[in-house]
């Protein structure tokens, strides 16, 4: 089954190289960046402004190839591609959690931006609390890593 896509827009951000770049929203707290959507999507961002977050689905358009065992940056263990966040996918799609910060037109200023300048953004959603947290989540290998490391303080969850 052949599935296609196509980008709705770019993501634009300060983040010209992956070098340096962060690699979750969490740790990109109050980095800045600007969503273009195309003017033939814009419509579809009617009723969008009363929320204060949002959740970008984009292709991660520098990755090429993939692993299915990959090092992920806060373990020393190969892990299962599906068990992390890493970028090189068999389908390169992020995902991103970002506080909106006000709308314009076909553009929306976002914050806590880690994401690639000139990505292309493949959907929109609003993250909704009641439908998108759940109690009692278990994270996994990131589990250990976090007691044996002190890493991932709670606040870096939120």
């Amino acid at each position: 089954m052949k599935v296609e896509y196509r980008s709705i827009g770019v993501i634009r951000t300060p983040f010209a190289n992956v070098e340096g770049m962060p690699i979750q929203p969490s740790r990109a707290r109050d980095v800045e960046g600007i969503i273009e959507v195309f003017p033939e999507f814009q419509e579809g961002l009617s009723d969008l402004e009363g929320f204060s977050h949002l959740i970008l689905l984009y292709h991660f358009h520098r990755v090429r190839g993939y692993s299915l065992r990959v090092i992920p940056f806060l373990d020393k263990e190969p892990r299962g591609i599906f068990a992390t966040r890493a970028p090189k996918r068999p389908n390169p799609i992020g995902l991103s959690v970002v506080r909106l910060r006000g709308m314009e037109g076909n553009r929306l200023w976002v914050l806590d931006v880690d994401i690639l300048d000139g990505t292309p953004l493949l959907d929109i959603k609003p993250y909704v609390p009641e439908f998108d947290s759940r109690s009692r989540v278990r994270i996994g290998w990131l589990e250990e890593a976090k007691r044996e490391r002190k890493i991932l303080s709670d606040d870096r969850f939120a």
